[in-house]
């Protein structure tokens, strides 16, 4: 089946369920304001950040093919991007963070397609593709950072959420699309705005992904690097924020060391951030990026980690000592005295893998109901079941044909006749089949023989507990697209005119073929229908400076009475003296 999206070398490599996820870019809908609050942006932010960002983000720019002059083409950026083994692909606004770390494990930068409207061009709560084109592509040209990233989504896809994870972030979702639409009324976002706010304090302990979230946002999103004292800015929320660039080298804005505690400091997006971290370098994400890591059940497994599914109420995956993985959602687990998983339970289809792919015969349609098994040490046998020959086998009655009796140290008693086993291409043990089989515990029946054949999964000890599947293939369309959609811009008959005045300056600069008389027409219906625009008499005067027009002192004065309105009276003023330098 062909994909609803170009592929190259980087895409294809994507599993399938993220597909879903992709939109095609909305080219044709971006406005020509749209286009002139992005190179307004783009000028200011090269001019200013060429002074305070990290040293790869010029450099950046010009390799990932990001314009100052245009909103990028997706097609044409791809093209570029694969030079240094990334891709982008367009998205519908924030996407569950689980799939926003798979696409990044992948190499591909997802990139929200809407962009900012004029109201805030300082700063958007919601991701738009100056945030994500201008902001997060330039720095991942730094081979060191940008292995950092792909390695932050690698392990960033696996980590747990809690039931209450995806709840914030459709409410968070909703919040962003209504602050960023002009049509939004009050009531709407103070609603949405009291639910965030609501999740936030009633959220309990911190998920791992709530934990891995928050080091993201600290570093990929609003990371500082160097001293302390007199950082660069390397993180795309603020290279992609006029405002927030400017505001956020200030004295008011606490700077600390970056450091692993970062992932316990939540973060609201829809405000600036008093607080940032400083790491002193690329590699230092790394490190405590790993620190973290060894936190995360996905590596220290145990009964822990079972919870953690448990409570997620998602699809995750527990991997035994043997490299036995079992992806489900679990349900149950039963602890021995000791305190570590005796025996697990999922509910519904499972699938039983090796090494991230499928055992064959162990897929969700064979194990459609469930699965379940023991884990840990016989009773009175040193010798783990995982590390015996088939001598030992034999032995202790686990071969083919015989009648057995297994008991675990934890008081599990699985008794049935053997018919077969499953091993890996080393000959270790993975999985033994027994039919007419009854599994106990103590006076609870956790398999009876007429549900057909039992697998008993081997492994000594469960090593490990992760979101997802093991097999990526295993569970077909994974995860689910926001019900809630970015809205479509109604623009009124006044709002159709003006853009076309844009369109007309733009036109006039690229092509150079423009005249005095049409500044002085455009300027003239400006001032008598759009009072309130102040973008428009900027790009007029640039034309008129340029080309040394009688009304330059006009459009001058102009903007410098636009300035007695403070939501834009900095921006102006950044604008007249980017073009009065």
């Amino acid at each position: 089946m062909e994909s609803h999206f170009e592929l190259n070398e980087i895409t294809k490599k994507l599993p399938k369920h993220l597909h879903k996820f992709v939109v095609k870019q909305p080219y044709n809908e971006y406005t020509a304001q749209n286009q002139a609050v992005w190179r307004y942006v783009m000028r200011m932010n090269v001019d200013y950040l060429g002074k305070v960002a990290h040293a790869s983000y010029l450099k950046g720019l010009e390799k990932t093919g990001v314009s100052v002059e245009d909103i990028p083409y997706m097609a044409g950026m791809n093209r570029i991007l694969k030079d240094i083994g990334w891709a982008a692909v367009s998205v519908d606004g924030f996407i569950p963070p689980n799939a926003f770390m798979e696409f990044q494990a992948y190499n591909v930068l997802v990139i929200a397609s809407d962009m900012r409207t004029i109201n805030h061009i300082e700063y958007t709560p919601a991701p738009d593709i100056i945030h994500e084109a201008a902001g997060h592509a330039p720095i991942i040209a730094n081979p060191e950072y940008s292995e950092y990233l792909r390695r932050f989504g690698e392990i960033g896809s696996k980590a747990i959420s809690s039931s209450k994870d995806y709840e914030m972030y459709e409410a968070i979702r909703l919040l962003s699309i209504l602050k960023e639409n002009p049509n939004s009324t009050q009531k709407e976002i103070d609603d949405a705005q009291e639910k965030v706010e609501w999740l936030q304090d009633n959220m309990g302990e911190l998920s791992e992904m709530a934990q891995i979230r928050n080091l993201h946002w600290w570093t990929v999103e609003y990371g500082l690097i160097g001293a302390v004292d007199e950082p660069k800015i390397y993180g795309a929320g603020l290279l992609s924020s006029i405002g927030e660039s400017m505001g956020c080298m200030k004295e008011e804005v606490k700077k600390v060391p970056y450091c692993i505690e970062a992932a316990t400091v939540s973060f609201d997006i829809t405000k600036p951030q008093p607080q940032l971290f400083v790491t002193p370098n690329f590699a230092y994400l790394s490190l405590v990026l790993n620190e973290f890591a060894n936190t995360m059940a996905l590596r220290t497994g145990g009964l822990k980690g079972v919870h953690k599914l448990i409570d997620s109420k998602n699809l995750g995956t527990v991997e035994l000592s043997t490299g036995v993985q079992i992806s489900g959602a679990f349900t149950n687990v039963i602890e021995d005295k000791k305190g570590k998983v005796a025996y697990i339970q999922t509910t519904g289809p499972t699938a039983l893998s090796n090494r991230d792919k499928e055992l064959i015969g162990h897929g969700i349609r064979y194990h459609a109901e469930g699965f379940g098994s023991p884990v840990g040490k016989l009773k009175g046998i040193n010798l783990h079941i995982e590390d015996m020959s088939p001598r030992d086998l034999k032995a202790y009655g686990i071969y083919e044909g015989e009648e057995m009796m297994l008991e675990f140290e934890s008081g599990v008693i699985v008794n049935g006749k053997v018919i077969t086993g499953t091993r890996d291409l080393r000959g270790k043990i993975l999985i033994v089949s027994l039919k007419d089989c009854t599994v106990t515990y103590k006076e609870q029946v956790l398999f009876r023989p007429e549900w057909g054949i039992y697998d008993m999964a081997i492994g000594k000890e469960l090593v490990s507990a992760y979101s997802g599947p093991a097999d990526v293939d295993s569970f077909g369309d994974l995860g689910k697209v926001s019900e809630t959609k970015t809205d479509k811009i109604q623009y009124t008959e006044s709002d159709n005119k003006l853009y076309v005045m844009y369109d007309d300056v733009r036109r006039s600069r690229v092509e150079k073929a423009v005249t005095e008389e049409k500044v002085v027409i455009i300027f003239k219906t400006l001032k008598s229908e759009y009072a309130t625009d102040w973008l428009l008499p900027l790009e007029l005067f640039e034309l008129a400076l340029a080309n040394n027009y009688s009304i330059k002192n006009e459009l001058k004065n102009y903007l410098e009475e636009l300035k007695s309105n403070k939501s834009y009276k900095a921006l102006i003023e950044n604008g007249l003296n980017l073009l009065t330098q």
